[in-house]
């Protein structure tokens, strides 16, 4: 049933994009951004540029990520793409018959998968890196300890933190409080924080290029937090912790190649959705409802092909091949109509994750992503450190026989997804993601087909109204999109709802670079405190 859209003054205007030369960092969060543009000015490349802007962000928008949780990245250097897969696995002693009831529970120490966030800095930092480490880690560190104040939607997202784990009242959450909600602190746009348990953790990473988060003293505190509280998680799991270099998969779309992190990822869902519209042409407008239309129902193809299939593919097989050839899109094709069809599966709506894209004067480009998950993630945070741990086991399926069913050491089914548009030749354009849960998906599929097929700019493609599919045949969309196309999608048998809440349609940022000139063009994200460092 349509409900009927109603104006939101809070809902973001149409910006110009961004043009710079030397260099460019875009994120979710402004003081993230400055800190990556100041390590390019100091020397720096677009992998320094990304990893500071990365520790920073555990920092300045720890709601939706933290020292705790997981990163992936897509690089450009050397005239290649190369990908990091930093997720963690479950620890050893975490296995199905271990849930409680059976169940894999959102909060508390049984979903807290091994976080490799630190390491994926520190591997990206080792290879590509030009400046020393610890410069590159100073910003953040220097926000820790002085403080900085909130931003509008980042104080917003706190303070429904604190009201839903109030509401919670787990005995585990305890530390949090005294961590991100200290007494005399209200969030609220303009209020400062500090955390120097923070600033102490990152000196550390930076001293010890992150060995002591993974074999030396904050392994030992995360360790002894675990056995103190009931927690699984052990030191000897950080220790066997390793990034993973992949590379990247591909699928080619309208004269351009879009490039995913093979699974454990679900950047296969965008790609299988885009080869499902490959062989379709799209109307000449974007907002033809027909396109509309073939656009959702591709992605439900992409998302059960994801649900089905993603999993750890150091524990099961995942035939990547297969799931990008003509023959699946063929057949994902013919179960499509000019009606809304249920795919039998579902995409939860539930996130937490920041995205960052950054490029350098000599042709380096990083599309970056880490998160924590549902905000802050598992509410567990180990006692003096800042360190907030995730909840990444909850993707985990407790059917032993599916694919992604937990197991210990391995990886789950993971939500978030860098992304980096090139040309079908294989020449680069630049980094891009949309972040936001199993939205992730969905937000890319629908940035690039405005940029490919409808020739906008980063911001105009970021800007443009969203939809997300959520299950069966509902699907939230963004005021902006209008009744009318709203209701031309209802007639198509969709179940339309208005969102009113922008951030719920994900938080996106693009750099791509002129082949000719080399200046970058970049967009960010209107719908939360988006924006864009520029030199």
């Amino acid at each position: 049933m349509l409900r009927p859209m109603t104006h939101n003054p809070e809902y973001p205007v149409v910006r110009r994009p961004a043009y710079a030369r030397r260099g460019m960092v875009a994120t979710s969060q402004p003081l993230a951004a400055q800190a990556g543009l100041s390590i390019l000015q100091a020397g720096g490349n677009a992998v320094d540029a990304a990893v500071a802007t990365a520790a920073a962000l555990t920092v300045v928008e720890p709601t939706s990520n933290g020292l705790g949780g997981d990163a992936f990245a897509l690089v450009w250097a050397g005239g290649e793409l190369h990908g990091l897969n930093a997720s963690g696995a479950a620890p050893a002693a975490l296995s199905l018959e271990a849930l409680p009831g059976g169940e894999m529970p959102k909060y508390g120490w049984t979903p807290v998968t091994v976080p490799g966030a630190v390491r994926g800095w520190t591997d990206l930092h080792g290879r590509f890196g030009r400046l020393d480490f610890a410069q590159v880690l100073a910003p953040a560190i220097r926000y820790a300890r002085e403080g900085y104040p909130l931003s509008p939607v980042l104080a917003a997202n706190w303070a429904r933190a604190i009201r839903s784990y109030w509401a919670l009242n787990l005995p585990i959450f305890e530390d949090w409080f005294r961590t991100f909600a200290p007494d005399g602190f209200t969030p609220r746009p303009g209020a400062l924080w500090r955390s120097e348990g923070h600033a102490r953790t990152l000196e550390l990473i930076a001293q010890t290029g992150g060995a002591a988060f993974y074999e030396g003293e904050l392994a030992g505190q995360i360790d002894a937090h675990a056995q103190a509280t009931g927690g699984l998680l052990r030191g000897s799991d950080l220790a066997a912790h390793r990034s993973e270099w992949v590379k990247p998969i591909h699928t080619d779309w309208l004269g351009h190649r879009v490039y995913e992190i093979p699974p454990n990822g679900q950047g296969i869902a965008a790609l299988v959705a885009l080869n499902v519209l490959g062989a379709e042409r799209l109307p000449e407008l974007r907002d033809d409802p027909a396109g509309l239309h073939l656009q959702i129902e591709a992605m439900k193809r992409g998302f059960h092909d994801a649900h089905s299939y993603v999993a750890d593919p150091r524990h099961v097989p995942v035939d990547v091949e297969g799931l990008l050839s003509a023959a699946n899109a063929e057949r994902h094709r013919a179960l499509l109509g000019e009606q809304a069809h249920d795919p039998a599966t579902h995409a939860p709506s539930t996130g937490g994750t920041v995205y960052l894209a950054a490029a350098d004067d000599e042709g380096g480009m990083v599309s970056m992503i880490q998160s924590n998950y549902m905000g802050f993630g598992s509410g567990v945070v180990v006692p003096g450190t800042g360190i907030a741990l995730h909840n990444r086991g909850h993707n985990f399926h407790t059917d032993p026989a599916h694919p992604n069913a937990l197991a210990p050491g391995k990886r789950p089914y993971h939500t978030i997804i860098p992304g980096f548009l090139g040309r079908a030749d294989g020449t680069p354009v630049g980094p891009f993601g949309v972040m936001g849960g199993f939205m992730q998906p969905q937000g890319q599929l629908q940035v690039v087909v405005n940029t490919v097929r409808y020739g906008m700019n980063p911001q105009q493609a970021l800007d443009a109204p969203r939809w997300q599919w959520l299950q069966g045949r509902t699907v939230e969309v963004e005021p902006a999109l209008g009744d009318q196309l709203a209701r031309a999608l209802v007639a198509r048998g969709h179940d339309v709802r208005v969102q009113l809440d922008p951030g719920s349609f994900g938080r996106g940022q693009m750099i791509r670079r002129d082949p000719d000139t080399g200046v970058l063009e970049g967009g960010t994200e209107s719908r939360t405190d988006g924006h864009i460092a520029l030199w």
